[in-house]
């Protein structure tokens, strides 16, 4: 299991405000490529966003799953990445002086993806959650700008051009 935490100057509810937003997804989450639609009610359980993952050409769609949702507390994904990976993700938020501490927990969901989330695997999760995490803080403080923009709803034909990041955020 890869567990990572960040300390947010930003509020437990600021924090929650960009996992409530699917664009942002696009921006945080390291090797995310594009948020292609979206249930309006993300991120109510049950509702999802489609993605796309990957590293220059490589690229899978897939999507993610809010399987429990408890704001400003609490967002449990099931990530999708077929035929790679199904993971759990859990991220936590706590009150902390006047910000936010923010857990994350990613394990496989699959006995299949127990072959990619694994003791030799663990430290790269763990460090791409570890980026992940500063770029969340980056947004929830404002010191990035979150996506705007339309983003269509999952069962339509069109998709959103919500891009990832390019660059990294700004270090904190």
């Amino acid at each position: 299991m890869a567990h990572n935490e960040i300390d947010v100057e930003a509020p437990p509810q600021a924090v929650f405000a960009v996992l409530a937003d699917p664009r942002s997804y696009a921006r945080w989450v390291v090797g995310s490529r594009k948020i292609r639609r979206a249930d309006p009610d993300w991120p109510a359980r049950g509702s999802a966003f489609d993605h796309e993952v990957g590293i220059g050409p490589l690229t899978l769609k897939d999507s993610s799953e809010a399987v429990e949702s408890d704001p400003p507390r609490l967002l449990r994904l099931r990530v999708m990445t077929r035929p790679l990976a199904v993971a759990w993700v859990t991220l936590r938020i706590h009150p902390s002086g006047g910000g936010a501490r923010v857990e994350m927990d990613e394990v496989a969901a699959d006995t299949r993806s127990r072959l990619f989330f694994n003791p030799l695997t663990d430290p790269l999760i763990k460090l791409r959650n570890a980026e992940s995490l500063r770029r969340l803080k980056a947004l929830a403080e404002r010191r990035e700008p979150l996506p705007d923009g339309p983003l269509p709803p999952r069962g339509s034909a069109a998709e959103g051009d919500v891009q990832g990041s390019s660059a990294p955020a700004s270090p904190s």
